[in-house]
């Protein structure tokens, strides 16, 4: 029996009223056949004509790019960046929306994340339903922060530098990432060619003038001399083991946050947006309201930014673990807190190494999950430590309900909320939710 071949829908085009904003950089809309589609480059309450981009007659929902605005939203302008549009760059979901009107949107999806995985509404979670942005980052409409300090740049078949397309391996070739940081811009990466490489992340440390460029070069190929328009260190990512070797100048960053300066080393994870790092450890700190001699965790703990912060609240008499599975995070983070005796780092998966250090109590911990959040087991573990507050961090909205719903599970309820809006002309947002006892009450 022959299989009938499914018929693909790309570039099929619907005329569609443009429903609410849905979690992912795209607004639901519905066909008059009731066909579901995500919908990127639109704004909610518009008319648009919608090409489709994947998706065939058996999916269950289509994707697609708004390429004609019939009925334009009030929160519409025109996209300050040339290469964002549809089939154009992915980088930025909402270039195409006022300043304001994506810190609603992102508001909208956060709520409805909460509602769908939690069971929350925003009063109950303790949020005002507001997302606030970083100093300095309350633009004009068609004016953009220069806020990203880590920028991955592909490379093409003749090695001009650009971005990935959106869901797509082609690059948009670019002379200018207006979201970049100025010290990602003044490298001058977009200017040269670079032959033999696949991706060149770029990287600014904030609170000092560190820069660095990783190469990940095709297979086989040799590392070009690097010469940039600023002095830079560079490193490789080896074909063999993808580790991060040195090639000239420091194998690490100097970062700064919460008076203290942080070594991040191998293009090692740190907040991209340069005030996320003091943003954030104001948010857990506020929240937690550390007492001088008690013990606390901070799981998932990179170069050690809570720990240290934590650390120097909790005083001589207090103590801190942290747990961190990368490696060279954690010789970073011992370097970083070398001077708390009572702060102590253990690498491994949270999962496995928290069980393994016979911790039955503790007053505080922080979380700051990858974005596919901690999940049921660790949460429920953590749910039975006692801890009388419990800060998450959270870059992906929807783990963080889920996670919200399972420490409800372990009798923990969500005391408040903040949302700070760390990466402008995304559709990315960062969380920080505080959590106590289910017993305390408000």
């Amino acid at each position: 029996m022959q299989n009938t071949p499914v018929e693909s829908l790309v570039g099929e085009e619907y005329e569609v009223e443009v429903g609410p904003v849905a979690h992912g950089g795209h607004c639901i809309a519905r066909t008059e056949a009731g066909r579901v589609l995500f919908v990127r480059h639109a704004l909610p309450g518009e008319r648009v004509l919608a090409r489709v981009t994947e998706g065939e007659e058996t999916s269950r929902f289509l994707r697609a790019d708004a390429v004609e605005i019939i009925t334009p939203s009030k929160d519409r302008i025109e996209a300050p960046c040339p290469f964002a549009g549809p089939g154009k760059c992915g980088g930025c979901d909402w270039q195409h929306a006022k300043p304001g009107a994506q810190r609603r949107l992102k508001g909208e999806v956060i709520a409805e994340q909460l509602k769908r995985l939690a069971g929350l509404t925003p009063e109950e979670a303790g949020w005002d339903g507001t997302v606030v942005p970083a100093e300095g980052d309350k633009l004009p409409a068609g004016e953009v922060p220069q806020w990203r300090t880590r920028v991955q740049y592909a490379v093409d078949e003749e090695g001009r530098a650009g971005l990935r397309k959106h869901r797509s391996h082609e690059v948009e070739v670019i002379d200018h990432c207006m979201i970049a940081a100025q010290g990602v811009s003044e490298l001058g990466i977009e200017k040269r060619t670079w032959e033999g490489m696949a991706s060149i992340e770029a990287i600014a440390a904030t609170g000092s003038q560190d820069r660095q460029v990783i190469l990940t070069p095709r297979p086989g190929a040799r590392l070009p001399l690097v010469e940039l328009d600023k002095p830079v260190s560079v490193l490789r990512v080896e074909e063999k083991d993808g580790g991060v070797h040195r090639v000239h100048g420091r194998p690490f960053v100097r970062e700064r946050a919460d008076d203290r300066t942080y070594r991040v080393g191998n293009g090692g994870f740190w907040q991209v947006h340069p005030k996320a790092a003091q943003t954030l450890v104001l948010a857990v700190m506020q929240g937690l309201l550390p007492r001088k001699g008690e013990t606390a965790l901070d799981l998932y703990c990179g170069v050690g930014l809570f720990a240290g912060a934590l650390a120097d609240r909790l005083g001589e008499t207090g103590a801190v673990l942290g747990i961190e599975s990368g490696k060279r995070a954690v010789e970073d983070a011992r370097h970083n807190l070398a001077d708390y005796p009572r702060v102590r780092i253990e690498q491994g998966k949270v999962e496995s190494v928290l069980p393994r250090t016979g911790i039955t109590d503790v007053d505080l911990i922080v979380l700051d999950p990858p974005r596919a959040g901690a999940g049921k087991q660790t949460v429920h573990h953590l749910s039975e430590l006692g801890a009388r507050r419990i800060a998450y961090v959270a870059c992906d909205p929807a783990a963080l309900a889920r996670d919200l719903a399972y420490f409800r599970e372990g009798g923990y309820r969500v005391r408040t909320l903040r949302a700070f809006d760390l990466f402008p002309m995304t559709h990315h947002v960062e969380c920080v939710a505080i959590l106590e006892p289910a017993e305390k009450g408000r």
